[in-house]
């Protein structure tokens, strides 16, 4: 079968997008550093954020979480080894940060428990300052929710209030950060469409600065920002910064195979099955397939599919090789036509959403 899609072969050609209300210029593909500390060591970390500066990505996503999975031997050594690479290069001016502080109920050794209150926060954003070696952060999105709500593939909502840390306390101090010339904007991650707008109403009542992105999942196996956020992001100019668009790596196709995956994620780290049921398999196949049938990557033609909707800001990819971090910033160059997207959608009117 012919490929039918355009494939721009004019060199790398990457486009950049002003985030929300900002002033913030970011390249559409965004250099995600989660390995390192992990499954990459600081001089393969080094080596994608130079290839990747080198190719036009000047956008750089970590979280004091990092790396993943989260251990308290590794805390912090994500954003120390992009420090080190910053203080090296002295490329600060040349490059957007984006930086997390971490939300109650996964990491009980950070702060004893970290929450999002006044005191927590302030240590969070001091310690990533330092770790980073500079004196600002372009981007600090707060990492998780402070209340009972469905992320990181929950579902079945229950109501509880209990624990919560009000969204207006921690929208307080982030609009302090955001005087005291330590951030420059905000934003929120695995947000829901009733947290996301609190924001914007307690900027609106208060004066305080507004969210330009928020740091949801979204790939072919995952699409549920569509649900309500998509609307949200157009309307109000919060921008989507895609995480997770290759759903792991099973996007990619190399589950499909049981050879040569080792130090795979999912092979090191077997408890993230999030994107691994039985109908996310059935639908990987089936993109695969297409890919395939196209001539594609089934890489390429999954990042190309989240590059092309309207509602993004920043596709966050994430590589523990060069070769690929470099088929990932390829699909920059990739647009699928309106046939080819009509295939995809297809797909996922049969299985929809499998990994939610």
């Amino acid at each position: 079968m012919q490929a039918n899609y355009f494939y721009l072969d004019i060199g790398l050609l990457m486009e950049y997008k002003i985030l929300g209300n900002s002033d913030l210029k970011v390249s559409k593909i965004c250099l995600g550093s989660m390995t390192f500390g992990e499954q990459n060591s600081e001089l393969e970390a080094h080596e994608q954020l130079d290839y990747a500066l080198a190719n036009g990505v000047n956008f750089i996503d970590t979280a004091e979480m990092y790396p993943v999975p989260p251990r308290q031997q590794t805390q912090g050594t994500t954003e120390a080894f992009i420090g080190n690479w910053l203080a090296k290069r002295k490329c600060r001016d040349q490059v957007i940060i984006a930086s997390k502080v971490a939300g109650p109920g996964m990491m009980d050794y950070l702060r004893d428990g970290a929450q999002l209150i006044r005191s927590h926060m302030e240590q969070a954003l001091e310690e990533s300052l330092q770790r980073l070696q500079t004196d600002y952060i372009d981007l600090y999105q707060v990492h998780w929710p402070a209340r009972n709500t469905n992320f990181f593939g929950k579902l079945g909502y229950q109501y509880d209030d209990s624990s919560s840390t009000p969204i207006s306390e921690t929208l307080e101090v982030l609009s302090d950060f955001v005087k005291s010339g330590k951030i420059r904007y905000i934003g929120i991650s695995n947000e829901t469409p009733w947290g996301a707008m609190q924001y914007l109403n307690f900027s609106e009542q208060n004066q305080w600065p507004r969210i330009i992105t928020i740091q949801n999942p979204y790939s072919l196996l995952n699409r549920t920002y569509e649900i309500g956020l998509a609307e949200f992001s157009h309307r109000e100019r919060v921008d989507l910064l895609a995480y997770s668009p290759l759903g792991f790596g099973v996007l990619t196709g190399k589950y499909l195979q049981d050879d040569g995956l080792s130090k795979a994620r999912l092979t090191l780290f077997e408890g993230y099955t999030r994107y691994s049921n039985k109908q996310a398999k059935t639908a990987t196949k089936k993109y695969v397939m297409l890919a395939e049938q196209l001539g594609l990557s089934a890489t390429h033609m999954a990042l190309a599919y989240v590059n092309s909707r309207p509602f993004l800001g920043a596709n966050i990819i994430g590589a523990t090789s060069i070769e690929q971090l470099k088929e990932n910033i390829e699909s920059a160059e990739i647009i699928l036509s309106a046939d080819v997207i009509e295939q995809i959608e297809y797909i996922h009117r049969e299985i929809p959403n499998p990994s939610p």
